[in-house]
């Protein structure tokens, strides 16, 4: 089974190589793996202060450790596809992996991927917003 690291260099792989406009149709794509929240995480969401504050759009995250594996769950306004592709992205690398692999998101993901220009200055502090926030909360989950 793939580490985060190496899930992390194959999405990169599938980005580096794209012009703008492709890096951003295959964030489409990613966004629209990322499911839609179930009842019990839309309960929460009115009862728990998940959003993350950094980020113009809204995003609510619950990275979480079960039986010592990652878990991210997430919901990001529809409005805004590209942070949605991008936290499916972050929930794809996570998923089922041991919590001590929390460490390998790396901080300069954008960059990796090519996004940090094609997103611009403003989202893109959103987004490594996002990567600190679920790695940190990976990383002190128990």
């Amino acid at each position: 089974m793939e580490t985060v690291n190496e899930r992390i260099d194959q999405i990169v792989e599938e980005f580096v190589d794209l012009d703008a406009r492709e890096k951003l149709e295959l964030l489409l794509d990613f966004a629209n793996r990322l499911p839609p929240l179930s009842a019990d995480y839309l309960a929460k969401k009115e009862n728990e202060d998940r959003r993350v504050h950094e980020c113009q759009t809204s995003v609510f995250l619950w990275p979480e450790i079960t039986d010592g594996s990652m878990h991210l769950v997430a919901e990001v306004a529809e409005e805004a596809p590209t942070v949605k592709g991008f936290v499916a992205i972050l929930s794809e690398a996570v998923a089922s992996r041991p919590q001590n692999e929390a460490q390998e998101l790396p901080d300069d993901l954008l960059e990796k991927m090519g996004l940090a220009d094609v997103l611009g200055m403003l989202r893109s502090r959103g987004l490594r917003a996002i990567v600190s926030r679920v790695r940190r909360e990976l990383v002190e989950a128990e």
